[in-house]
């Protein structure tokens, strides 16, 4: 396959290091690597103890902690928990916006009262919603941090706008009458936009039109505003909106499922439905009834024909291409990533299996993913063991994994997105809720292989 270009949407150019990062893959057969020790890329090189016993990085990478559970922020509130996806903004004037999620559920801790939102449980805001951190783009200094949104309910992932704005997905389709809805006041299962230079609170206006169900990540084609939508089930689809006025989502639109002509079934759970590198073309059904009541958005849209995958988590937009994360897909149910090329009509688009995990070694349930400076993919574990061992993995653009990080606590990495001039990443830890600035020379991928 030839490398790909992922970062152009994103606007950061990496010209230089377009000859970095490919390697071959050896001559082995999926079965065999499955079976047996296996060959993969090195990347930048074995992880190196963390002695704070956080976060096990390469050699010459290095994490500051910018941002913890608890801490002060400047409207009177304290970081609250659960930070998963997260968005990086350039502000101007030297400043980053870090937009972040936090998965709350009514029983938790909202960190401290705020005064509007969206929804109540028993006349109280419900504590989900986002936080903004700020901080100077070149000392990576906290200037600020504050509530930007409230009132909502596991605000999983998201996505960012070419507009400035981050689009928040709540993955609760819940409400009075329903399961989980004891108490609520409102329906919830929505999108949300938050502004990259809201000053605090937010009004909370749910985008109805771009469907009520069990929302994961968004993210938009700058070419024609469509928004490529996922959701976190084991019979999800994969939606997409054609607002009837690009950037502007609360005007309403056309929420559509995506069918691959031929594959009623991208899970590879019971045969190979579809093969690695083997395109195949999209057709995209509307849908009717979004606001989905009973929560059966997804069933009805297999019904009219939408190919189903397992979990859809992560979701990240490229050149004219978006890369969908599955997260329990694949033969060995450990995780598929799907490339969606798309057409300048939209209706001429095609999509191929670009990755599939076939050992833990290699990829283990891949949520929230990004791209590196080089162009390789980095993914976020989400394993669901006993014992976790979540890394941030990178996928070069021929398909390899390889580990960035190891998480060394019994959580995971979460919401992992670079600041627009490629230097830094940031991550969340999922619970107790740290956010972390990794920086290192992400030009200097080691392209030897080793056997493990």
């Amino acid at each position: 396959m030839k490398r790909r270009n992922f970062l152009q949407a994103t606007g950061v150019a990496f010209a230089a290091l377009s000859a970095s990062g490919c390697v071959t893959r050896p001559a082995q057969t999926v079965n065999a690597l499955a079976d047996a020790p296996y060959t993969r890329a090195v990347g930048y090189g074995e992880l190196v103890t963390d002695p704070n016993g956080l976060l096990d990085l390469p050699e010459g990478f290095s994490y500051r902690v910018l941002s913890s559970l608890g801490d002060a922020m400047s409207d009177g509130a304290c970081v609250p928990d659960k930070a998963d996806g997260m968005g990086c903004f350039d502000l101007g004037d030297g400043r980053l916006a870090l937009v972040r999620n936090h998965e709350l559920v009514p029983s938790d801790d909202a960190g401290g009262r705020f005064d509007r939102g969206f929804g109540t449980k028993a006349g109280e805001w419900v504590p989900g919603g986002t936080t903004h951190v700020v901080v100077d783009a070149n000392s990576l200094s906290v200037l600020d941090q504050f509530r930007s949104l409230g009132g909502t309910i596991r605000n999983c992932s998201g996505g960012v706008t070419p507009w400035g704005t981050w689009l928040t997905c709540e993955e609760s389709p819940t409400g009075p009458g329903q399961k989980y809805g004891e108490d609520l006041n409102q329906n919830h299962g929505w999108v949300f936009e938050v502004p990259a230079d809201a000053k605090g609170l937010v009004e909370a206006i749910p985008l109805t039109a771009m469907g009520r169900f069990n929302h994961e990540a968004a993210c938009v084609d700058p070419k024609t505003g469509f928004v490529y939508l996922t959701e976190d089930r084991d019979d999800s689809v994969v939606y997409r909106f054609k607002p009837l006025v690009p950037g502007r989502l609360a005007e309403g639109g056309q929420l559509q499922a995506m069918q691959v002509r031929g594959i009623a079934d991208l899970r590879n759970w019971s045969g190979t439905n579809i093969k690695s590198a083997a395109p195949a073309a999209v057709q995209w059904v509307d849908l009717d009834n979004v606001e989905s009541p009973l929560d059966d958005l997804r069933l009805h849209a297999a019904a009219r024909g939408a190919s189903l995958i397992a979990r859809g988590e992560g979701v990240h937009m490229g050149e004219s291409e978006a890369f969908v994360c599955s997260t329990s897909g694949g033969s060995a149910g450990l995780g598929q990533i799907f490339r969606l090329s798309l057409s300048p009509s939209g209706e001429d688009d095609r999509i191929e299996l670009f990755f599939e995990s076939v050992s833990h070694h290699q990829f283990n349930f891949g949520d929230n993913l990004t791209v590196a400076p080089n162009g390789h993919l980095v993914v976020c574990e989400d394993q669901y063991t006993d014992v976790v061992d979540n890394h941030l993995r990178g996928i070069t653009a021929d398909g390899y994994a390889y580990p960035i990080a190891k998480l060394n606590l019994q959580t995971e990495l979460a919401g992992a997105c670079f600041s627009p001039d490629g230097k830094v990443l940031f991550v969340n830890v999922y619970a107790p809720t740290k956010t972390l600035a990794i920086t290192g020379p992400w030009e200097q991928f080691n392209e030897r292989l080793i056997t493990v």
